[in-house]
């Protein structure tokens, strides 16, 4: 048994391919029977009969929610493995057809909100209410049924395609690097670990190499992103969105003043990232960083390499110094082997945490490289995973279907958790200066960095509409003018790096655009949740339980509230920033 490896036998009742399709079969089969049950019926509901509507697709989701996701994980785990190709495939195409047999429920069910606004407020529906009105919201950009599911159609072989292209090519990428006079040739997941290495050579040339090797395919990169951005536009126009970025605000279920806010917050407070930059310079002993040197550890950092069994102590103890419970729900994953972590050519770049709502439980993916880096990675996925255990237990599927915003909280908090606990049990300077230079280029990058992607993103739609053409060297320029809009002149950078953008699955990510606000949303976010937690300490826990559990059954804004915190307002977000600072200051007074 290797315990890197997760255990995805648990999520269906055989493993057998050939069960598995069978599966899927049926779940195409009783959509059908669920849209002969209701086509057409909706619209005569009273509050019992939607009642029973609503739970009846809870019940179908449960019921078929283990195969879809083998088929995802398997596949994920390893993409070039020919039974996970089959099933994921099969997958694919169950699930459209499964989507088009109930493409008919939101749109009637919109209807008939549309027609009886009072329902929403029916006190048999009371639990699903919040539900109600974020169906409400997307009343007006629905399509008719044969239109929806025509747009499900040309998703398939369109966007969703150029989504699995992406991720398909970069995961089977191998990248040949000579270091120490000895040629390696890596796989993604492992040379990106390089990135972290304490020699500055070796950051250097993993960077140099990765992006050159990346920006010779700027057709493929450059054609799949205009695609999804051309399709974006047309579908706005479909939809009639006011804007490209109203599709985002309807999924995360956020106010277009609280995302203006949070980016106006970011842009005022530039310099203290750049503050950072320059003490992290001065620390490194270089008059200024390489792009090569942001996420570098320290010269003096005792440079640690974690072994597995070292990562998962570490984190369980730093979830239950704050709360029991959430130290059993981390060591739990673990016990489970709910956590794929082997670095594997196939395997999908980046990290993820799916949640297995049945099981009440989660399925964590990273690439484990023994780096402090790998160890904050599996802090904030068990942190969604926390999320999942407690929001399964506290909710029904349909209110558990969390915008990002919300959904990257627990995550980020278990990020500072980590923190606080690696630097209680620092012995030396030199070890407390490197967790919070951690902690700094984490927060650097999300807050940050990830706003330089807003930016760009903002600006190629910009762009489009300019009647500019999105070949590679343009969208190059595009991220580069955003990218310098954050960093200013504070770092020197590879001229590989203007092909950083070709990585970032996030842009290529069907029907969600402007993935990427929700990271900074959450960063700024529980930084000011974790002074509040400083303030109050125990009587603090109930409170971000409180806000894990409630899924999507309140909106960020509301569950802000309930905190004291007013999303809309910039002086929230400046706590957020504040709370950086304390971090630059501590690590200031350890000169």
């Amino acid at each position: 048994m290797n315990e890197m490896q997760w255990d995805l036998s648990q999520l269906v009742e055989s493993t057998d391919p050939a069960y598995i399709v069978d599966r899927l079969e049926k779940m195409v089969a009783e959509a059908g029977a669920m849209n002969e049950r209701y086509k057409g019926k909706i619209e005569g509901l009273d509050a019992a009969g939607l009642f029973k509507l609503l739970e009846s697709r809870d019940e179908f989701m449960l019921k078929y929610e283990g195969a879809a996701m083998y088929c995802n994980l398997l596949y994920s785990a390893n993409s070039t493995d020919p039974v996970a190709q089959q099933l994921n495939d099969a997958m694919r195409r169950a699930t459209l057809r499964a989507g088009q047999q109930l493409a008919f429920m939101d749109l009637e069910l919109g209807k008939l909100l549309a027609s009886r606004p009072e329902l929403v407020q029916a006190p048999e529906l009371e639990e699903f209410r919040h539900l109600l009105e974020r169906v409400r919201m997307r009343v007006p950009h629905q399509l008719s049924e044969a239109e929806e599911r025509l747009a499900m159609s040309k998703d398939q072989n369109g966007i969703d395609a150029w989504s699995q292209l992406q991720g398909d090519w970069l995961s089977t990428r191998s990248f040949r690097i000579t270091i120490d006079g000895e040629e390696k040739e890596l796989p993604y997941g492992q040379i990106i670990g390089l990135y972290e290495d304490p020699r500055r050579d070796v950051r250097k040339e993993a960077n140099r190499v990765v992006y050159d090797t990346l920006g010779k395919d700027e057709i493929l990169w450059s054609t799949a992103l205009r695609s999804v951005c051309a399709d974006h536009i047309q579908m706005c126009a479909w939809r009639k969105y006011p804007s490209v970025l109203t599709q985002s605000l309807i999924a995360n279920d956020v106010e277009e003043g609280a995302v203006r806010a949070l980016m106006s917050t970011i842009e005022r407070n530039v310099g203290v990232y750049q503050r950072y930059l320059a003490l992290k310079a001065k620390l490194m002993g270089l008059p200024k960083l390489g792009n090569w040197d942001i996420i570098a550890p320290l010269p003096d950092d005792p440079g640690r390499k974690y072994s597995w069994s070292e990562a998962r102590k570490n984190v369980v103890d730093a979830y239950s110094r704050f709360d029991p419970q959430f130290g059993e729900y981390a060591g739990d994953m673990h016990e489970r082997r709910h956590i794929d972590a082997e670095v594997r050519r196939g395997k999908v770049s980046g990290a993820f945490c799916a949640t297995w709502f049945d099981g009440r439980s989660a399925y964590v993916l990273q690439s484990f490289n023994g780096l402090v880096g790998d160890v904050y990675t599996q802090a904030h996925e068990l942190g969604h995973a926390i999320h999942a255990y407690l929001g399964s237990r506290a909710q029904r599927p349909s209110n558990y279907e969390i915008g990002s915003c919300i959904a990257e909280c627990g995550s980020t908090f278990g990020e500072l958790l980590l923190t606080e606990h690696l630097l209680s049990i620092s012995p030396s300077k030199e070890e407390k200066r490197a967790v919070l230079c951690k902690v700094l280029d984490e927060f650097g990058m999300a807050a940050f960095q990830v706003s330089a992607r807003y930016f760009f993103e903002h600006s190629m739609y910009d762009a489009i509409n300019a009647g500019r053409f999105l070949d590679g060297q343009t969208i190059a320029g595009l991220w580069t003018a955003a990218r310098d809009k954050i960093y200013g002149d504070a770092v020197e950078w590879l001229p590989e790096m203007k092909w950083e953008w070709t990585m970032k699955l996030h842009y290529y990510i069907p029907n969600y655009r402007f993935y990427n606000y929700p990271y900074v949303f959450a960063q700024l976010f529980v930084f000011a949740m974790y002074r509040l937690y400083l303030e109050q300490g125990e009587a603090f826990v109930p409170k971000i339980k409180a806000l894990l559990s409630a899924g999507s059954s309140r909106s960020p804004g509301e569950l802000a509230n309930e905190l004291g915190f007013d999303i809309s307002s910039e002086e929230f977000w400046q706590k957020g920033i504040d709370q950086a600072e304390e971090f630059i200051r501590q690590l200031e007074s350890l000169q």
